[in-house]
């Protein structure tokens, strides 16, 4: 995975622009009771591996916003650029939908695509990338999003 650098006369040209997957990344138990810990979220289905048997799922499954908080290191390398770039910045997100959990122990990557791409005043760039996070031997995706990056290009 490389970041894209073009003129930023070109950034518009960029929509459409898919990236190959990233890396997997193990979401293991350890790595759930970790993100519980920060949250606060001792929610059953992610930290009790004994009542969590008992569920549907058959097991735990990690949170939906540590799925979500992975971003960034799925989607490393992944990105267009001004060849000018000062600097991005997370703008946000337009629409997260968490479609199927991701089971402790599991593995799951993002494929990334520039989806659009909105030339603002003062040479900055909005950037929205469609995310989706497959779980590894999976069909349904973890989750979908579309990320929104502010590029401030000099």
């Amino acid at each position: 995975m490389a970041i894209k650098v073009v003129p930023k006369e070109e950034m518009l040209d960029a929509i459409g622009t898919k990236f190959e997957p990233g890396e997997w990344i193990e979401v293991d138990q350890s790595r759930i009771n970790t993100f519980a810990d920060c949250t606060e979220d001792h929610q059953f289905i992610h930290v009790d591996e004994e009542a969590a048997k008992a569920t549907p799922f058959g097991q735990t499954i990690a949170h939906g916003f540590l799925t979500l908080s992975l971003l960034p290191k799925m989607c490393e390398g992944n990105g267009i650029v001004p060849e000018t770039v000062l600097m991005g910045l997370n703008y946000g997100f337009d629409k997260v939908r968490f479609l199927a959990p991701v089971k402790s122990g599991k593995r799951v990557r993002a494929n990334c695509e520039v989806a659009n791409i909105t030339r603002k005043e003062g040479d900055r760039f909005l950037i929205t990338q469609a995310v989706s996070v497959e779980i590894e031997g999976e069909d349904t995706p973890a989750l979908v999003a579309e990320w929104l990056t502010m590029v401030v290009a000099g």
